[in-house]
């Protein structure tokens, strides 16, 4: 069930992604398995791109590190090199670790019941396309220092499924929180991360406070 979940969750995203936030969508329509491989598709070349780029930066810092080799630098430069060298190594794994999971899809998808996948995707997109205002009302209402328009779009996404997860569908919000902060680990950054968890502790806590 939590396996159908996630998935369903994480289908949902890509998703909506493919699709303009202002777009009237006949979702009994959606092609979602095409959708979802435009998605990959996109989300693939996207990771080629970070990996190239994570190469070239990989590429620059070695060559400064073998520098440090011929010249007499102060302990400071040199640490400054190593403490680039390590930022892009972490960086090339955020990536390929994004790429795998992205792989992964598809052959979970074909493990797990497809139509029952299918029914949670749409559910959640449709719960998201339907109550979008009020959805965005309520997140904007508790963000920090920040407006919940401005946010990129796929944090703005991860955000509205885990609303309806944990209003709409009751699930518990430490399951809505989680994997919602995991979607954050395969598809957002660090900044991201912080964010979505934050927000959703705030959720979490004015819907406790409404209820008692």
């Amino acid at each position: 069930m939590m396996q159908t979940r996630s998935i369903a969750r994480e289908l949902a995203l890509l998703v909506l992604s493919q699709i303009s936030e202002n777009q009237i969508q006949d979702l009994k329509s959606l092609e979602v398995e095409a959708l979802l491989n435009k998605a990959l598709q996109s989300l693939m070349q996207h990771c080629r791109e970070e990996l190239d780029s994570s190469a070239g930066k990989l590429e620059i810092a070695q060559q400064h590190l073998f520098e440090t080799e011929l010249q007499d630098l102060d302990k400071s430069s040199v640490e400054r090199i190593r403490n680039h060298l390590n930022a892009c190594l972490v960086e090339a794994e955020n990536v390929l670790n994004r790429l795998s999971a992205s792989l992964e899809l598809p052959h979970l998808l074909a493990l797990s019941d497809q139509e029952q996948i299918r029914r949670g995707t749409i559910e959640r997109v449709a719960l998201v396309f339907d109550q979008r205002i009020m959805i965005d009302s309520r997140l904007d209402s508790v963000m920090e220092g920040w407006r919940f328009k401005r946010l990129p779009r796929i944090d703005r996404d991860i955000l509205r499924l885990a609303f309806v997860d944990l209003i709409n569908l009751e699930t518990p919000a430490a399951v809505a929180c989680n994997e919602a902060v995991e979607l954050a680990h395969r598809y957002s950054d660090e900044q991201g991360r912080r964010m979505i968890n934050g927000v959703l502790r705030r959720l979490q806590n004015a819907c406790d406070s409404a209820i008692h």
